[in-house]
């Protein structure tokens, strides 16, 4: 508005100062009105009049005052002070305490598969039954030979007996007698041959069943009904893998050692591990140490440890890549912030900190770590500080601020989470 009236004014301005002009100009050509020596003042005045008409016209209109920017909307969290446990992590490799290929110790046809892929099983548990007809013959003939050889003892033991009778009165020879002794102790070998070749029918015909020899999880079958199945087939009938408990093999950094140690001594029992999904998103389970290996490895200055999980709920399964965290120990009223507050910059990590007059500062922090979207700070921050959460893309120290709450706060914070997400 203040525009249009000094435009306005600049218009009538000018208008008059042409009718001045004019008017001075014929003025000074009519004849008779004055001398020519009367009229240098009057054109004296009339540059005056026209400096300043220009002079009133072209001036400068001075700088308008820049507005202060409007303060930034940003998110706030608050430091806090809590115990945090220390954790060192690393990548290990899910093993199986044990697994078995079932394999068949005797040829014959499967007539049976008595198991489901991927079924939990317990150690004994049938798996299979191979034909037992001809391995039950074999035993019934062995039995039968060890019967007659029985009673042929009985009767060779009966005539001993009266042998050595008549030998006493004189109505046998001492050859006869020994004899039959003889013929008594063969008997008697010979059943405890049938007796050992009835042991060797029965164990083959156990062989006919193919039981589990862990409890475990059975995978891909690899023989159908139907065919003969022998000893030296490379796949065997199935693979039976160990799940409960399970082990988890990780490395760490060799020069965690010694803090590792040093803890283990002071605890007087294992340290806990804490297995993670490799987004580190799902915890898996929780177990301890087992051991640490007596070597460093020198290819990658790594130690290896060994932690054993109880694993009821099946989460951990063998030859999963996992992330491992070894719980070192537990720092009291350690100062923790969420991870969004952390800032990495060019000159290192640094958070806005909101002051009392709702300005912000950046501050030069120094992290301990990161676990669970908390990060834990070493320096830098004090307790119940109130920090920059999210929105630091648009502050500069010293910048004002508004701290959104509520709806606007989680609507605030979803959006950048997805800008985040954006490559």
């Amino acid at each position: 508005m203040s525009d249009d009236r000094d435009l306005i004014r600049d218009r009538n301005i000018n208008a008059f100062n042409i009718n001045v002009f004019e008017w001075l100009l014929k003025a000074t050509r009519v004849r008779g009105i004055m001398p020519m020596r009367k009229r240098t003042p009057v054109l004296i005045i009339l540059a005056i009049a026209g400096a300043g008409a220009f002079a009133a016209t072209h001036k400068t209109a001075s700088p308008p005052t820049p507005a202060a920017p409007p303060p930034v909307p940003v998110v706030a969290g608050k430091v806090s002070s809590q115990d945090v446990p220390i954790y060192l992590r690393g990548i290990g490799t899910v093993i199986a305490y044990n697994t078995d290929v079932v394999h068949s110790q005797i040829q014959g046809q499967l007539t049976r598969i008595a198991f489901t892929e991927g079924q939990t099983v317990r150690a004994g548990d049938l798996l299979a039954q191979i034909d037992p007809r001809p391995f039950q013959a074999q035993l019934d003939q062995v039995t039968g030979t060890r019967d007659r050889d029985q009673s042929q003892l009985t009767n060779a033991l009966a005539n001993l007996g009266r042998y050595t009778q008549l030998e006493g009165k004189g109505y046998a020879t001492p050859q006869l007698l020994d004899t039959q002794k003889a013929q008594v102790g063969q008997l008697q070998n010979a059943i405890k041959s049938d007796q050992a070749l009835i042991e060797q029918a029965q164990v083959e015909l156990g062989y006919t069943q193919l039981t589990s020899p862990i409890s475990g999880i059975t995978g891909v079958r690899q023989i159908d009904v139907g065919n003969i199945i022998h000893p030296t087939d490379a796949n065997g009938l199935v693979v039976v893998t160990q799940i409960e408990p399970i082990s988890l093999i990780f490395t760490l950094p060799e020069t965690y050692l010694p803090e590792i140690q040093q803890q283990m001594a002071d605890n007087k029992k294992p340290l806990a591990v804490l297995a993670y999904s490799q987004d580190d998103k799902i915890k898996l389970d929780e177990g301890k140490v087992d051991l640490i290996n007596n070597q460093i490895l020198q290819t990658t200055g790594a130690v290896q440890l060994k932690a054993e999980f109880p694993n009821t709920e099946h989460k951990l399964w063998p030859g999963e890549l996992v992330n491992a965290r070894l719980l070192l120990n537990t720092r009291p009223n350690g100062l923790t912030v969420p991870a969004g507050v952390v800032q990495q910059g060019q000159q290192g990590v640094y958070a806005y900190v909101i002051k009392p007059d709702n300005t912000v500062e950046k501050r030069d922090i120094t992290v301990a770590q990161v676990s669970n979207g908390q990060a834990l700070i070493d320096s830098g921050l004090a307790a119940n500080e109130q920090v920059v959460l999210d929105g630091q893309y648009k502050l500069q120290p010293g910048s004002h601020v508004t701290v959104l709450h509520g709806k606007a706060a989680d609507e605030a914070a979803a959006q950048s989470a997805q800008q985040i997400a954006i490559p």
